[in-house]
């Protein structure tokens, strides 16, 4: 019933995205007001509308308010300059970007474009627009490509790269508008907080972005974490030996494969659907005796005792290894590393490693060289990240389905704009096989078919793996084809560039080359570029063979796209299928599947396969209707709606750590842009001495409950002011714990003074408190970290004792970080008491003294043996040495950075007069 009246109700007033489409049209005709006066301005004229536009903004104006205007500008701009001219549907998207909105474009409607608009209107502000693409290439191109627009409008462009070094990047954050990618941008977020200068940092806030393919950034890597690490204790010889005993795992325990057993194992099982392994009780104890038999486990521990917890980390890092991480799906080995594949792109990410000891098992199984574990410094999420921009705002084409996502994680409503031109592409229903050897026979048929009309062909794979068997079959077919997966990305401008000629056959993961356009035809642009200085003969010539190309595909249907596996998420699928039928292109698009895919195995199988035997199919037959497609569109909404939820409780866990995050970086930020922060270390030095004093003398407690000589030894070894407190006592019987603090307070802060007044230099002592400040802060944090990811990973036992793990998380997450602040507080006043300062003139004083009583020693020497007068002498006469390295000998033994340090403060060196070194 409610259905009903709901479609009754659309059917009156419209959807809600129609309606606003409606308001944006009627927007669009404002902006269509200024044309004829902006056309006859000349081009100094137009230029002038920058300064004109901010005079507005500072008179009290809003971007809304200038908004037509604006947009118009920069649109009779690139017409001039670009030859292109912003289609009303692109200033509909534009407008929806800088509403702070997400619009959902079709491939091909020119989204680039579209981009100038809200970055032009926001960099009016002075404040900085960001615009995000997904890699260096693409932020380049567009950065590039759009120059020429705001430039002209007197705006400045910086391009932010991975290759970049922080010299190059102060001018491209300073600039107006700002390109460059999620990676780079989140990385230098992160980098920024661990400056120890204010000039060291490079961003300057987060105001406006706009964020090309969002859904690929916000949903596909939402959990993919932004770490920057550095390295920690060597354990490749224990993921080495842990690697050999996985295959006997298997072999011993492999058992037939069955619908019920598809693991096909009895020591362990596989959950594909979550992506997990876990031993069996036969499993853990076969497992337990072959690290005895290896001597890796001493003779009748358990693998599960206390001690034993990291040896358990890694067995678990290894079966991942081995039973959930494909070569060729989930990574490649390329020149001796492991390098990640992004399951959603089917993209390389080279530089980014799994954690939890993932890729070092990884590499162990591939047998190369196995980088060490590396300790987190600092870390945040996408997710986090782009919550933190003042404006958000996204377009991709792919994002509707997503919608739900966008608005709770984000709070970005979804806008369907309409194409310049009507859709007519032919979308089939898919057909489904029972074998995959059927379904790729009938994927070289339909290959065949296509080609013999001349029409271009590209062919959608989910894997790298799938890509190369598909690639071998259509070889043995005597079918000419290009393959573009991420082993060959380096190649993929050139390969989808002519995607779109007569006859050509592509082969392609999940990146399709997105953020690409397939023209029809081929590209003409891309074969004048290879001409070193062309002709205007050439160019034509090249252009009117082009028109001849896509006249031919034009008749042949336009490009096919053919889908070999459906993906998790509907949304991938439609990326594939927006290849197809561009800008009123025809175009046509076919998903094959079977039965023994990923997503049917998992998720739909057993429905269909009854479906498919109760109508009697045989090999080779396919079924294809449209209720099958609507079960596989279930069966991927199921999916789609495990990974929401999964991406949504990883966000609330991590919102605990963000929410500290933001404490440390704002405190963090506080003093570097301090002149001095003595204020700050007065008051914790003056906690330190109420939380001593509290410790020792508990307060509300009778005088022989009180710890006088704790106190004072405590005051001798953590900080060497020795104070008579029991003389204070003895002295004054009235005396109490309030009073012992202010008399406290009083001598750490006269010692203090002291120290101050004998820096070198006025300022000199400030500028230490920062250094110390910062420098025991990111320690403690680093190690706040560390213990953040292992309370996260225990957390979920939790739940066996009826307790909630996300409340549990929050609460310990909340004691650590108090106990973190309690441990800076007393660990920089300590540093700060302990450190020696001196004036120059001591310390040439004390040079001084030092010279005179070696020569004193020297005359004593010489006077109690006389033949060491002539021997000096001799030496004396000798010509200087060539000037050369000495060997240095110590008087002592050199310090360890991990030994005690000798100045008795019962801290590694390294933390102590190490760290000040």
């Amino acid at each position: 019933m409610i259905a009903m009246l709901s479609l009754l109700f659309k059917k009156i007033f419209g959807s809600k995205n129609e309606r606003e489409v409606k308001r944006l049209r009627a927007a669009v005709e404002v902006i269509n007001q200024f044309e004829s006066q902006l056309s006859a301005f000349s081009d100094q004229q137009l230029q002038q509308q920058t300064p004109k536009l901010q005079a507005q903004l500072s008179a009290g104006k809003s971007l809304d308010d200038i908004l037509p205007e604006a947009f118009a500008t920069v649109r009779e701009v690139s017409k001039r300059l670009l030859n292109m001219r912003h289609f009303d549907s692109q200033m509909m998207g534009g407008m929806v970007l800088h509403q702070g909105r997400i619009a959902e474009m079709r491939t091909g409607e020119g989204k680039t474009l579209v981009a100038t608009l809200p970055a032009y209107l926001n960099a009016l502000t002075g404040k900085g627009v960001h615009v995000i693409t997904v890699n260096d290439y693409l932020a380049a191109r567009d950065a590039n490509w759009m120059r020429p627009i705001y430039e002209f409008l007197g705006l400045s462009v910086g391009v932010v790269l991975s290759s970049q070094s922080p010299g190059d990047k102060h001018p491209a954050y300073a600039a107006d508008i700002t390109y460059g990618t999620n990676n780079e941008f989140g990385f230098d977020y992160l980098r920024d907080n661990m400056a120890l200068r204010l000039e060291d940092r490079v961003q300057r806030g987060q105001v406006f972005a706009i964020i090309d393919e969002v859904d690929s950034i916000l949903i596909d890597e939402a959990r993919t974490p932004l770490i920057i690490s550095g390295p920690s204790e060597d354990k490749s010889s224990l993921y080495k030996r842990i690697n050999q005993l996985i295959p006997v795992l298997q072999q011993t325990g492999k058992t037939d494969i069955t619908e019920t057993n598809p693991t096909g194992s009895n020591f362990y099982e596989i959950d594909e659907k979550t992506r997990q392994v876990e031993l069996s009780e036969a499993g853990h104890e076969y497992l337990e005796n072959l690290l005895t038999e290896r001597g890796i486990l001493p003779e009748g521990d358990s693998l599960y005792a206390a001690n034993h917890l990291s040896l358990l980390h890694h067995v678990h890092a290894a079966l991942k290894a081995h039973l959930l991480y494909q070569k060729d799906v989930h990574y490649i080995v390329q020149q001796g590393e492991v390098i990640i594949v992004d399951e959603h792109t089917g993209r390389t990410l080279p530089g980014r490693r799994w954690s939890d000891g993932i890729h070092q098992a990884v590499e162990a199984k591939e047998q190369v060289n196995i980088r060490h574990e590396n300790q987190t410094l600092a870390s945040t999420t996408f997710q986090n990240y782009f919550r933190l921009y003042q404006k958000l705002s996204g377009m991709t084409g792919t994002a509707d389905t997503e919608a739900y996502e966008f608005h709770q994680i984000y709070n970005l409503d979804v806008v369907v704009m309409p194409t310049h031109l009507p859709m007519i592409r032919i979308d089939k229903d898919d057909l489904v096989y029972l074998t995959q050897a059927d379904k790729f026979q009938a994927i070289i048929d339909e290959v065949r078919g296509i080609t013999a009309k001349n029409a271009p062909v590209l062919v959608g794979t989910a894997s790298i793996e799938s890509s190369e068997q598909l690639s071998t079959l259509l070889k043995k077919a005597d079918i000419k084809h290009q393959v573009l997966n991420a082993k060959y990305h380096e190649r993929e401008a050139e390969i989808i560039a002519q995607a779109g000629q007569p006859g050509r056959v592509t082969i392609a993961t999940n990146m399709a080359g997105r953020g690409t356009d397939i023209l029809l035809g081929g590209n003409w642009k891309a074969e004048v570029d290879q001409l070193k200085e062309p002709t205007a003969e050439q160019i034509e010539a090249i252009k009117q063979h082009w028109q001849q190309q896509r006249d031919i595909v034009l008749q042949a249907g336009g490009l096919h796209i053919i889908g070999s596996e459906r993906h998790e998420s509907r949304r991938i699928d439609n990326q594939l299928r927006g290849r197809a039928g561009r800008q009123g292109d025809p175009g046509y698009t076919r998903f094959y599947l079977s039965l023994e895919d990923d997503l049917m195995r998992i998720f739909a199988s057993d429905r269909m396969r009854a479906i498919m035997q109760s109508l009697g199919l045989k090999g080779g037959d396919a079924i294809e209707h449209s209720m099958v497609s609507k079960s596989i569109a279930n069966a991927q909404k199921k999916v789609e709606g495990r990974n929401f939820d999964i991406r949504k409780s990883l966000l609330e866990y991590d919102d605990v750590a963000n929410d500290q995050r933001r404490v440390i970086y704002e405190q963090r930020r506080d003093i570097l842009e301090s002149e001095s922060i003595s204020d700050i270390i007065t008051q914790l030095r003056e906690d330190v001495v109420v939380d001593m004093v509290n410790q020792y003398l508990p307060p509300q407690t009778i005088e022989d409950a009180w710890d006088i000589e704790g106190l004072e030894k405590a005051l001798t070894s953590d900080f060497r002011l020795p104070q008579p407190i029991k003389s204070w006592l003895e002295t004054d019987k009235t005396l109490q714990p309030e009073d012992i603090k202010k008399r406290l307070q009083q001598a750490f802060a006269e010692h203090y003074q002291q120290k101050a007044n004998n820096a070198p230099e006025p300022g000199v002592f400030q500028q230490l408190e920062k250094h110390f400040m910062l420098q025991v802060l990111d320690r403690l944090w680093k190690d706040h970290l560390a213990n953040m990811d292992f309370l996260r990973q225990g957390i979920h036992f939790r739940g066996y004792a009826q307790k909630n793990p996300k409340q549990e998380y929050k609460r310990e997450a909340f004691e650590m970080f108090r106990d973190m602040l309690g441990s800076l507080k007393i660990e920089v006043i300590q540093m700060l008491t302990l450190v020696e300062v001196r004036k120059t003139e001591e310390i040439e004083a004390l040079e001084r003294e030092q010279q005179a009583l070696a020569a004193a020693q020297q005359k004593l020497a010489v006077a109690q043996h006389p033949s060491l007068a002539q021997q000096m002498q001799q030496l004396e006469d000798l010509p200087p040495p060539p000037l050369a390295a000495e060997t240095f000998h110590r008087e002592h033994a050199k310090v360890g950075r991990n030994d005690n340090c000798p100045c008795g403060s019962g801290k590694k060196f390294k933390h102590c007069h190490g760290a000040i070194a």
